[in-house]
């Protein structure tokens, strides 16, 4: 499933790539992927001029001219591919777009996902109540201790609740923790200021080199190329019975609400 570093790197290389260009025609087959009927779905978005994408977590938003979104979420993974004029699309997608130089945007959810459009994203419920980006540059280190205060429940769960941050999932917390030398069910209120700040920083520095590494390996960028990122580069996440890289102990798999959580019992005790 993407998370926050590859949707961001998707975002920009379709901002680079589309940018300025109209949408001549939109084909559609899977329709209970929209938010709307396709025909009026279409009204919406085709003739409209791509003016900028932007990423915000899970989420890709295209400003469109002269009004409107629209917003694509690839859900738990998919093939989100740009095709030049003349080159093949894949047999397999729910949504695509062609434009005014014939180049095309394929849309291929793997499980679910979303193709949304809007006139203004108040009228966006899934994407209004999305928390701040902890990549976005108001989210510094007063405004993190701002956002923990009275905050109740367990650390990881905060991570994943995505109108607290946007962006985190299962797969990019578990070093995030381990960075932070923080348990997975530690309770918020208990955490001190120096926990506090070394989560802060695990998040930025972890987030900041899956974006430069291009992103997780199994998942793939606009032109289907993967990410650099692997199994081998965590440090405690999906390494169960591996060795912790700091102290030696062997990594357990443990139960965490719904999900699973990778730690080292000593470092994060």
């Amino acid at each position: 499933m993407p998370e926050l570093p590859e949707i961001y790197n998707l975002a920009g290389q379709m901002d680079e790539a589309l940018k300025g260009k109209t949408i001549r025609e939109i084909q559609i087959r899977q329709e209970k992927c929209l938010n709307m009927p396709a025909n009026e779905f279409s009204t919406l978005v085709v003739g409209k001029k791509i003016r900028q994408v932007t990423p915000k977590g899970k989420w890709i938003f295209m400003k469109l001219e002269p009004d409107g979104y629209f917003l694509l979420s690839l859900g738990m993974g998919g093939n989100l591919l740009y095709h030049r004029p003349g080159d093949n699309i894949p047999e397999k997608y729910q949504v695509a777009l062609t434009f005014d130089d014939n180049s095309r945007l394929s849309i291929g959810f793997w499980w679910f996902g979303y193709a949304h459009a809007v006139k203004d994203l108040k009228e966006h419920k899934m994407t209004h109540k999305l928390g701040v980006s902890p990549v976005d540059p108001a989210f510094t280190l007063e405004k993190f201790y701002g956002m923990l205060e009275g905050k109740k429940g367990s650390v990881k769960t905060a991570l994943l609740d995505q109108s607290f941050i946007a962006g985190i999932g299962n797969v990019y917390a578990q070093d995030i923790l381990f960075n932070a030398k923080l348990h997975p069910d530690r309770k918020i209120p208990t955490l001190t200021e120096g926990e506090r700040r070394a989560l802060f920083e695990a998040i930025r520095h972890d987030l900041d080199e899956a974006i430069a590494l291009g992103g997780i390996a199994p998942e793939k960028d606009l032109y289907g190329k993967p990410g650099r990122l692997t199994i081998d580069d965590f440090k405690a996440g999906y390494r169960e019975g591996k060795p912790c890289p700091v102290c030696g102990t062997t990594i357990e798999k443990i139960k965490t609400g719904s999900t699973a959580s990778y730690i080292c019992p000593k470092c994060q005790r």
